[in-house]
């Protein structure tokens, strides 16, 4: 990548991070709170899903929309649930307009292909998506319906405060730290927000915390700048290579795709037998090959930002959504490869260890030489 050191933007001191502390068990309750909390959730998650398929199917996804549905929640409690589907809808939208775009590409290349007489593989078809159905119990609560107050005198390090569905008669939970928890929001302060989650009929907490680094880079340290690739997931300035998605994950996406082709295929066989219970078109390996690349990512950027520790970094970042290739084998390697998270994990890296990082338009950057710097064609041949 090409390194820019003229018109540099002025950047602050200091900056903002969120950290989050989660797997606070809520276990100290009595089980009459706990039935109370139960109660409330069940009423929210059902709330919650009618807004997620309204703002999938009927309406765009507003968080400041007005309500709609009627329910025993107080008026704040729903404005909590609307702005929670609100998110959960939007990420379901964006998702499924990329989902069609590659349809759409893909049929315009069976057409090419039909035009000049080589249609080699059958025609594209379009599967519509299924809406998203909440399973799993999660509140992402603001402080108008969660609060979290301290506690004096008494084992516990905080009280949360929860409004239910009667009114006027919140419940107060005892929220007790281990040591690990209380070492890590030591002198910190915890932000308002909070997140409830019931997993193995069992409540917990995680609380949030905003952190100010600051920028350690001096400006007259060098300047390493670094490619986004799906060979390479890191490439820098000085040649050096971290990461790649070939080798065991290209053969693990491989697989996983097969996988999925074989269970379109058995659906489209079975739907036309009239079989009503289709398979799910979900992949558990596929979910856990997301997982286990963007760990890949994480440690590439982990390993590079170590090696670099007091350089500014330069990185490149991509607009992944605009990214085409002729070949539907590379499209489908630029999904699996999730080069979206690797620029914003820069970012957050080099945020949390105080080091300057700006990030640059990825136009030519793949095709500057990393010895003298000069663009050109030649310099990336594959």
């Amino acid at each position: 990548m090409q390194q820019r050191r003229q018109k540099k933007p002025q950047t602050s001191q200091q900056q903002m991070i969120t950290k989050a502390v989660s797997h606070i068990r809520l276990g100290e309750a009595n089980r009459g709170k706990l039935a109370s909390l139960d109660e409330l959730a069940q009423v929210y998650l059902a709330l919650c899903q009618h807004y997620v398929t309204y703002f999938c199917t009927e309406a765009l996804p507003d968080k400041f929309h007005p309500p709609v549905f009627k329910t025993p929640l107080s008026e704040r409690w729903q404005r909590v649930a609307i702005q929670q589907a609100a998110g959960i809808a939007q990420s379901w939208r964006t998702n499924r307009e990329r989902a069609y775009q590659v349809y759409s590409d893909d049929l315009l290349e069976y057409y090419d292909r039909q035009v000049k007489g080589t249609p080699d593989e059958p025609e594209p078809t379009w599967q519509e998506w299924t809406i998203p159905v909440l399973r799993q119990t999660c509140i992402q609560a603001n402080v108008n319906v969660v609060a979290l107050e301290a506690s004096h005198g008494s084992t516990f390090e905080y009280w949360l405060r929860i409004s239910t569905l009667e009114r006027h008669h919140p419940i107060r939970l005892p929220v007790k730290l281990s040591d690990y928890h209380r070492e890590a929001l030591a002198g910190k302060t915890i932000n308002s927000s909070v997140t409830l989650n019931k997993r193995d009929h069992v409540w917990w907490l995680t609380l949030t915390y905003d952190e100010v680094v600051s920028v350690q880079t001096d400006p007259d340290m060098p300047v390493v700048g670094i490619d986004v690739g799906i060979a390479n997931f890191l490439t820098t300035s000085t040649g050096k290579h971290y990461g790649t998605f070939l080798g065991k994950l290209r053969d693990r996406q491989k697989r996983d795709r097969e996988k999925r082709r074989r269970k379109a295929k058995l659906r489209a066989c079975l739907k036309k037998k009239g079989v009503q219970k289709l398979p799910s078109t979900s992949s558990k390996s596929g979910q856990r090959l997301m997982r286990y690349i963007k760990q890949s990512i994480n440690l590439a950027v982990n390993e590079c930002l170590k090696d670099h520790q007091g350089y500014q970094i330069v990185y490149e970042q991509l607009s992944v959504f605009s990214m085409r290739f002729k070949a539907r084998t590379m499209n489908a390697y630029l999904r699996a490869s999730n080069l979206a998270h690797i620029p914003k994990q820069i970012a957050w890296g080099a945020a949390k260890r105080g080091m300057q990082a700006t990030p640059v338009m990825s136009a030519y950057s793949s095709q500057a030489c990393s010895v003298c710097h000069y663009v050109d064609r030649a310099n990336r041949p594959d």
